[in-house]
């Protein structure tokens, strides 16, 4: 008989898939937006975007492995990881906006890497207890856990 994985494993698994998507999302959005010459908003704008859609597309694999309904996993994928993704965008938007000139810096300056990657290691167990008190009560990543064959 498999034995269920612990609350506290379970949430940071799904931290780090949702800190996965938000990363590739993040990290792809203000690339190309730095690469564009975009101003601050709208480069935040396109990552934030990027990291919603990678962080279902994440969650959405297994639930399509499963072979669900397309509607099922939309539905499934935007429950499981709305709050998640929203915590960890926001505390990592917020750590590099507040730090000064990293919006200026260019793709090959720390000062743009430094806040963009350290954002997500502040953000990681603010998202972390999210998720564990989500998954606590059936809800977030629990939803997607049922259809999971680890």
């Amino acid at each position: 008989a498999e034995v269920a994985p612990s609350l506290d494993r379970l949430a940071a698994s799904a931290t780090t898939h949702c800190l996965t998507g938000c990363v590739i999302g993040e990290v792809l959005g203000m690339v190309i937006a730095t690469a564009l010459g975009w101003g601050d908003v709208a480069s935040i704008a396109l990552a934030v975007a990027l990291a919603f859609f990678f962080g279902y597309t994440l969650t959405s694999l297994p639930l399509v492995r499963a072979g669900l309904a397309l509607a099922t996993i939309v539905t499934t994928a935007f429950a499981a990881d709305t709050v998640s993704i929203a915590v960890m965008e926001a505390i990592d938007n917020l750590v590099v906006v507040l730090v000064p000139g990293s919006m200026e810096a260019g793709l090959t300056d720390a000062l743009f890497w430094g806040p963009l990657l350290g954002g997500f290691v502040v953000a990681f167990p603010f998202a972390f207890a999210v998720n564990r008190y989500l998954i606590a009560r059936g809800k977030g990543h629990a939803v997607v856990h049922q259809y999971h064959h680890h």
